[in-house]
Parts: structure tokens; sequence; C-alpha cells
């Protein structure tokens, strides 16, 4: 019995090694796709995302690469996207085809054709679909001790945050700084922003705003104003992005000596910025005015520009310049108060 046991066994590996062998064939890669912009070049890699008139491709011989949609003649992708175009249209996944600077559309209505450049992005986030807001913001917060000749302690923070919608936006911006130097305090001051702006059609938008401040070492307790403005988006391209509002307030001044006050005014906000320097760095710039309507010689001009540009992660770092001018400062306070400093701050 144990011999024929054997004999099967024998018999069988037999037959196994008997049979043919395949080796199991390595997967073909994946197909590359390719632009193919108007000079002729063409470029093979993968398509990762297309917004705001760019198209980004990976290759492997120069890492990633930004390619500007008005260059681009045809492409092929493999890769299925959803594609969101210029008038708010949302096209089913599918893959990027472009043939003479035509969108082919290959999904449900196959044979439809879009230009090119009325491609808005790529797999969009759900806000720009409608759905909630995208959060973006800076929050920095400085502090120096020195102690030895002389004691010196100084905080500075600051906040400017923002929920941008499909219809509307709301932001919220608030700066303080505390400073004292031998056991005495030489700056104490904070101010704060709240708006909220409603898009209309095109470029113009309308809002409100509320905003506070105090500054002790210039005699102001309290001032506080709010009111209705109009605004437009002039430009919104990454090298050059402008907006510009203008409407009318309630002032109310609180002053610790000084006489207080109120009073009509017309109100006015400045934003400027630009990536041309190139490197993820922005140049910037925000001014808001203040324009009393009862005594005209009375104006206010707060003045921000600076350079800020990325560290490591999501921190940012920036020299900024900061210009507040007040023609109706209290007896000893000077017109003109100039902060010039470098912050490093964490952005999202």
């Amino acid at each position: 019995m144990h011999a024929s046991i054997v004999y099967l066994l024998a018999l069988t590996a037999t037959l196994l090694l008997a049979l043919p062998t395949h080796a199991q064939e390595p997967e073909a890669p994946a197909p590359a796709d390719r632009i193919v912009l108007k000079n002729g070049s063409t470029i093979v890699g993968t398509v990762t995302s297309a917004r705001d008139g760019v198209v980004v491709i990976e290759t492997d011989f120069a890492g990633s690469l930004k390619v500007k949609q008005d260059q681009i003649l045809s492409l092929e992708s493999n890769t299925a996207v959803v594609m969101q175009m210029a008038d708010g249209e949302v096209l089913a996944e599918q893959p990027i085809v472009v043939q003479q600077e035509q969108l082919l559309v290959t999904g449900t209505v196959p044979g439809t054709t879009y230009a090119l450049a009325d491609l808005k992005a790529t797999d969009p986030a759900p806000w720009e679909l409608g759905e909630g807001y995208h959060w973006t913001g800076l929050a920095n917060v400085a502090w120096k001790m020195e102690r030895g000749n002389s004691d010196t302690d100084e905080v500075d923070y600051k906040l400017d945050t923002g929920w941008l919608g499909l219809k509307d936006r709301f932001t919220l911006k608030g700066s303080g700084e505390v400073d004292e130097a031998n056991g005495q305090k030489n700056s104490d001051n904070w101010s704060v922003i709240g708006k909220y702006d409603r898009f209309l059609d095109g470029p113009n938008y309308w809002g409100i705003n509320l905003a506070a401040e105090e500054d002790e070492f210039a005699d102001l307790n309290l001032r506080w104003y709010v009111g209705p403005y109009l605004g437009r988006k002039f430009y919104e391209e990454p090298v050059f992005n402008m907006e510009a509002e203008i409407g009318v307030a309630y002032v109310n001044e609180d002053f610790i000596v000084a006489e207080d006050q109120d009073y009509p005014g017309a109100n006015w906000n400045l934003k400027m910025g630009s990536n041309y320097l190139g490197g993820d760095s922005r140049l910037y710039l925000n001014h808001t005015g203040i324009w009393n309507l009862e005594e005209t010689s009375d104006l206010i001009l707060n003045t921000t520009f600076g350079l800020a540009f990325p560290l490591l992660f999501s921190f940012e770092a920036a020299a900024e310049v900061m210009l507040e001018y007040d023609s109706g400062a209290v007896d000893n306070v000077d017109d003109l108060d100039q902060t010039y400093s470098f912050r490093i701050g964490y952005t999202w």
C-alpha cells in the first residue's frame, strides 16, 4: 500500500512538471498623456489639473510644468476628470481630449465641442459648484522679551481669514499690538473688521462692513463704523488682481480726553496683489479710507503693503510696511504712524 501511494505521488509530480508553464507577463504601462503646442512642441507626461487658463503636466524630464491653455493646439489625457466651464456648466467625468483648440465631449453627448479657452477647471471643489465655502486665512503672533540694560516686552498679533462661496463671501480681519519698556506701557492698540459681500452678475458685488478699533496712545477709546458699499473686481489674474469698494458709513468716535463725535462718512477699500516675482511669492497692497462728510478736512487713511513668500509646510514670511494717517488726530499725537515689520505666520 505504501509503495502504491509513493508511485501515485511520483506520477502526479511528473505530470505537473510536464505541463507548459507561462511566466506572468508584466502589465503594460499606462499610455502617457500628450500635449501639442501651437509652436509644434510636444510634451509627454501626466496631466494633473487645469485651472484658470493653466494646464499642469507632470513629466519625467522636468518635473511639473505649467502650460497656458491658449498655447495648446491638441491634448490627449487618459484620466477621467470632471470639467467645469466658464459659464458654470459641469461636464461629466471623462478624459480631456482637445483637437485644434476644441475640447471634445466623449461622455453623454459625444460630438459636442467647446472652445478650450472656456475650460475653467478640472475636478472643481464642492464650493465651486455652490456647495459650502472655501476657508482660507493667515494668522501670526510675535512675542519679544528682552532683559538686561532695558526690559522690553512686545506682543503683536494678526488674523486675516475669509469664507468664499459661489454667490457670497465673508471676511474677518483683526490685528493688535501691546508693547512695554521698563515697566511702562508705550503701545496698546487693536482693530477688527467684519465684511459680507454678495456677488452680482459679472465682476460687481455689494456688501456691508462693521469695523472697530482702539488706540490708547492716540487718545482713541473706541472708533467704530458701519455701512454698505458697492464693489468691483477689476482684475482676477494671478499676475495682477485688484478689487475696489466705495460706500457710505456711520462713524462714531469715543476719545479718552478729546470731545467725542459721530458723523456720516464716505468709506472706500482697495485690495491688490501679484505673483509677478514668481517662486510662489506675492506682492500685496491693502488700503482703507474714511472721509468725514461733515468736517471734510477730517480724513483717515490706512495703507499696508508688503512682500510675502512661503516657508516650510504652510508657514509664510512677509516684510511689511503699515502707514496710518489721521488728519484729525488730537493734540500731541502725530498725524502719521509708520510701522515696519517682518512677520512669520501660518496660512491655510
